[in-house]
């Protein structure tokens, strides 16, 4: 037999299944406990996982950092050499963005406008800093002459195919148009007209991301500086890190050695937008659920109290034997605990199988009803991404158990204040 304290063995007692109301009430708190710690697990590693992969594909589309000047670079090659330098950089491609005025050329109707953003390939170096060469779907990666790559969402939303063609009018050549437009002529004289430039989709993209897929549109470095006037220059260089989460201390190290004159950003400020929504969304999750804990936590002290009324005679015996105060809140104390125990493991077990088996159900659940969950359209994501994170976990868990115990403080001490005189009055 166990060698426990007198108050341990009592709680053990206690608990043991009986067919009585304060056993269906405490096996409810459990079953509540249960439920609560699962929950969490799986909806924070689900959005942890959601986290990570969208991070992973920001990564793989954009580069961990983005050098730039007030003025479009003209001997960026020096720059990059320069950049090239540092220990922690793995590789460096110029780059041009910009928004575009784009037109559809189909054979029969007429054509649909969108103003997509141009992103120019310096195709030596663009697989270094990202993974758009390589995330080819449809057709080949070839921009060389007139021709473009198209994300995956453009083309499906337009219609667009590998071999046809796109009419593209560049911002300055829209902004030379309307200031002919606007230039006083003489009587007789005509107005100037600007065609726009003819370009062939070689390939269509898919690098995970909606996002990209339905703006971008890739050219040559040569064809986007047409585009962007900018003659021999780019708008900036990226450059791809050994480690993209040392892009602060590499930006410190490249400030120094470049100067004041060059701006760079990391990735996280690139998309802090994004990635500042999800972590407000995780944690406000996490609080959120965590009031189910707090519900399961008024079951057990519901019980509890349910069971000192019941106990009110042994709890005055105890007394009399020369039990302390302390000791008897031991009792209730160690069964709130016990109970917390049960459900913490119960619902550690439960929430790591369903995270295991998540996708499972999501694709019998779609066969059953139709009905997508998770639509891969919208989030780009053909299964359902989750990470467990074992500082979560141990959060969840902890924190369910530590209120699960303060769930059994108020019934611990009211029975131990007990006095046995009035605990033995009315038996």
């Amino acid at each position: 037999m166990l060698n426990l304290p007198f108050e341990l063995m009592l709680a053990l007692r206690y608990l043991s299944p009986k067919r009585t109301f304060v056993s269906v009430i405490t096996l409810i708190s459990v079953i509540g406990v249960m439920l609560g710690v699962a929950v969490l697990i799986i909806v924070i590693s689900v959005m942890t996982g959601f986290d990570h992969q969208l991070t992973e594909r920001f990564l793989g589309f954009n580069s961990h950092l983005r050098i730039s000047a007030a003025e479009p670079l003209k001997n960026y090659s020096e720059l990059m050499d320069l950049v090239s330098s540092n220990k922690l950089v793995t590789g460096v491609s110029p780059f041009v963005y910009g928004q575009v005025l784009a037109k559809t050329q189909p054979i029969v109707g007429e054509g649909i406008r969108f103003a997509p953003v141009i992103r120019g390939i310096d195709a030596r170096r663009e697989s270094q800093v990202s993974i758009l060469l390589s995330s080819i779907v449809e057709g080949t990666n070839d921009v060389r002459g007139n021709g473009v790559l198209v994300g995956r969402s453009l083309a499906l939303n337009l219609g667009l195919g590998v071999g046809d063609r796109l009419a593209i009018y560049s911002i300055p050549e829209l902004e030379r148009m309307e200031k002919e437009f606007q230039r006083p002529r003489n009587a007789g004289e005509e107005t100037e007209a600007f065609l726009p430039s003819e370009y062939e989709i070689r390939g269509v993209f898919d690098v995970g991301y909606y996002e990209y897929n339905s703006m971008i549109v890739g050219c040559s470095l040569a064809n986007a500086q047409d585009l962007n006037g900018l003659d021999d220059s780019v708008h900036g260089v990226m450059v791809m890190l050994t480690d993209p989460m040392q892009a602060d201390g590499a930006r410190a190290e490249l400030g120094e050695l470049l100067g004041p004159a060059y701006r760079i950003t990391t990735w996280k400020e690139d998309n802090s937008d994004m990635l500042d929504a999800l972590l407000v969304e995780k944690n406000v999750m996490f609080y959120l659920l965590f009031f189910i804990m707090i519900v399961a936590a008024f079951g057990i002290t519901s019980a509890l109290i349910t069971f000192v009324v019941q106990k009110t005679r042994e709890i005055g015996i105890l007394k009399a034997l020369g039990a302390s105060s302390g000791q008897i809140m031991w009792i209730f104390l160690s069964q709130s605990f016990f109970v917390g125990i049960l459900g913490v493991a119960a619902g550690y077990g439960l929430g790591m199988l369903a995270v295991s088996y998540r996708n499972e159900f999501l694709f019998f659940l779609r066969s059953a009803t139709g009905f997508e969950l998770f639509p891969e359209r919208i989030y780009s994501f053909r299964e359902l991404p989750a990470l467990i994170v074992p500082s979560d976990i141990l959060i969840i868990c902890g924190g369910s158990l530590i209120i699960c115990l303060m769930a059994g403080l108020f019934p611990a001490w009211n029975a131990g204040r007990l006095k046995p005189v009035e605990a033995l009055r009315y038996e």
